[in-house]
């Protein structure tokens, strides 16, 4: 079989095309990037229930808490009265005797890795006590870490104190599912505060060093954040708040997580395994920009027009009113708090923060996947936000929203509103976010899908990823189900198998038909990123990880091989894939014109191997000079825990074909191919 390969220019590449999309789902902040190995660390967590239009939460100060040793018969409570910080005014209360305390949960328990250093701080007040406490990490009796503190006595004359704390562990041995531990060593009574704990190691002390380095390996053009439907909330006193964030970190009003009602049912009495998923919002705006920067990709963030979740929610403000103006505010602050000088008012928030230079913001998301409807007026919420922000800056690129999917009326009526409107203002809208969750089969019938598309309105193809069928990734249908404790973390039926091999090929695919329309589509990033396992409610997902290891899938492979062999321009192939895709090879060759290589991606999706000659136009054959792939292993491979480069690329020059200038390329495979 020939790949047609010209040496035709076709259409320029966005540099920075293919971006990574950050929300908060499937514990990916809080127990995932963000390194805080604490559960609960403020005592404000809230016990989440409901369902569409009916969301309510319980106060449950003390979950991930228990009593130290388990049975002790410690008294912990959680009190207000004279917090560290009024936005989380909770504390805990703790009166035990000698040797006894409290410990904490720690999601799954605390993992950690022999030698390392990890940073605990923690603030306390003692009520009735003048002793030290003993801070440990520990399991079935073994402490693996631990330090003594001496707690300093209350001093005359003021109404309350709190003191700080801050110490250092040392792991001295390797462990899994150890609980943090604080003791007395004499009895008494100690109120505590904003317990953390961080490995040494963190990035910017904030990121999780090996989630952080999954990241980097992947060379983002941009990151989306925080969201997703976390930007909308199921209710609008739930949605991420920007400048919330925008303090320290103990004066964040805790928040309780969207995705906390996942999976409510009246069976479950709408409170369900997720109901505890809760936001310190210790990973805020600024620590977004933080990680584009230690990533070295555009900051693209996004921002709620006063909708709720249009799928779970009713909620929303009217335009034209006071309340929808605070929304309009919030984009126009948040511009000059990323871009402003240090002087500005935003600006000088920002410097506060340690960040006197300016992030260059250069793309914002007005709104996340809202859709037009009677009530939600969103192309009147959008044209407000884009002439308020247009008005000061008009350097800024708009994001705007083509809805949920890509096939109903929403997304026409969408394409509609935005064509018409750019027709006579052309920075109306620098690119449209279309979203798409479909089975493998849709994208390679739709590699074309924008062949034909109108080229005077870009895309950002912003969410996507293939969901295979349930019964395609049966447990043991291809040797890989993960033993012992892998198995009993599994995640109620969605985990890391739907992140099989065969839905890494059709994103490969349809992939080749986002290149080739590099002139209509600017941007686009896989969804979801990460997956915490054991605590996920969506799958698949990019990065799968645990409290101790974090590993590739084959869909991140994919990803990888795009954003790093990067093109800066197309070429032409003469439509000569429409005849190799009828035999299950999907093929697009790009050109860097910095460094002069040429690299063509070429997917395999059938079983069996076929000989491949990529030729000129003269039908000269191209030399393959190189070769990176993925594959040649049945459909249903994936990653699990236990074997976590059981799928991967490897690097090598191809076996060869029977023809001159032919490689053999086996089947279920995603190859690039270096050509010269």
């Amino acid at each position: 079989m020939q790949l047609m390969i010209t040496d035709r220019k076709r259409a320029q590449i966005t540099p920075g095309m293919i971006g990574l999309f950050f929300e908060d789902i499937n514990y990916a902040a809080d127990g995932g990037l963000y390194a805080e190995m604490i559960e609960n660390r403020s005592f404000e967590f809230r016990d989440c229930y409901g369902d569409k239009g009916d969301y309510y939460t319980v106060y449950d100060g003390g979950y991930a808490w228990e009593a130290y040793p388990a049975g002790a018969d410690v008294q912990m409570r959680c009190v207000t009265g004279s917090p560290v910080a009024e936005e989380n005014p909770h504390y805990l209360r703790v009166t035990a005797d000698a040797g006894e305390g409290f410990q904490n949960l720690a999601y799954d328990g605390i993992a950690l890795k022999k030698g390392m250093e990890y940073q605990v701080s923690f603030y306390a007040r003692c009520v009735s006590y003048d002793g030290s406490v003993r801070v440990s990490v520990e399991k079935e009796g073994m402490v693996f870490a631990e330090e003594t503190v001496s707690l300093r006595l209350g001093r005359a004359g003021e109404a309350h104190f709190w003191d700080r704390y801050r110490l250092t562990l040392k792991a001295e041995e390797e462990t899994e599912h150890a609980r943090f531990v604080i003791s007395l060593d004499m009895p008494g009574t100690v109120e505590f505060d904003f317990i953390s704990m961080m490995p040494a190691d963190a990035v910017c002390g904030l990121f999780r060093r090996d989630l952080f380095e999954l990241l980097r390996e992947l060379e983002p053009g941009f990151v989306r954040f925080p969201g997703g439907c976390i930007v909308e909330g199921n209710t609008l006193a739930n949605r991420y708040r920007f400048k919330d964030t925008l303090k320290e970190p103990e004066h964040r009003r805790a928040n309780w997580n969207r995705w906390a009602v996942s999976e409510t049912t009246p069976e479950n009495g709408f409170h369900s395994i997720y109901s505890h998923y809760n936001q310190t919002l210790g990973l805020g705006y600024y620590e977004f920009f933080l990680l584009c920067e230690a990533l070295g990709a555009q900051p693209l963030p996004v921002l709620n027009v006063g909708l709720a979740c249009q799928f779970q929610s009713f909620e929303m403000v009217e335009p034209g009113t006071d309340a929808f103006e605070e929304y309009v505010r919030d984009a126009l602050d948040l511009i000059e708090f990323a871009n402003g000088d240090a002087q500005s008012r935003w600006g000088s928030v920002r410097a506060g923060l340690g960040h006197p230079e300016p992030f260059g913001l250069m793309m914002l998301g007005i709104g996340n996947e809202q859709w037009e409807t009677q009530a939600s007026r969103f192309f009147e919420r959008y044209a407000v936000f884009e002439e308020r922000i247009h008005a000061v800056y008009p350097q800024i690129r708009l994001i705007g929203s083509a809805g949920p999917d890509v096939t109903s009326e929403k997304y026409d009526r969408a394409w509609a509103y935005y064509r018409h409107r750019c027709g006579g203002k052309k920075e109306f809208v620098h690119a449209v976010d279309e979203h798409y969750y479909v089975q493998p089969e849709w994208l390679y019938a739709h590699t074309d899908f924008y062949d034909q598309f109108p080229r005077d309105v870009k895309v950002f193809a912003g969410e996507y990823a293939a969901h295979v069928d349930e019964s395609a990734t049966a447990p043991g249908a291809d040797g890989g189900k993960p033993q012992g404790e892998a198995a009993e973390r599994a995640d109620c039926g969605k985990n890391e198998r739907k992140n099989c091999l065969g839905a890494a090929l059709a994103e490969a695919a349809f992939l080749t038909g986002i290149e080739r329309n590099a002139d209509v589509v600017a941007l686009a990033s896989y969804a979801p990123l990460f997956a915490r396992s054991g605590f996920a409610q969506w799958a698949p997902d990019l990065i799968w990880f645990d409290a101790a290891r974090a590993y590739r899938t084959p869909g991140y492979y994919v990803q990888k091989l795009y954003s790093t062999l990067r093109g800066t321009v197309t070429l032409d192939t003469g439509g000569w894939e429409k005849e190799t895709e009828k035999e299950q090879v999907y093929y697009h060759p790009v050109l860097n014109e910095a460094t002069g290589k040429i690299y063509c991606r070429v997917v395999n999706a059938a079983e069996h191997p076929v000989a491949l000659t990529p030729v000129h136009e003269n039908r000269a054959p191209w030399s393959v000079v190189h070769m990176w792939s993925l594959g040649g292993m049945e459909k249903t491979a994936y990653n699990p825990v236990g074997e976590p480069e059981r799928v991967t690329v490897r690097e090598d020059l191809p076996e060869r074909g029977g023809e001159e200038g032919s490689i053999l390329l086996p089947g279920n495979t995603f190859a690039v191919l270096e050509l010269a």
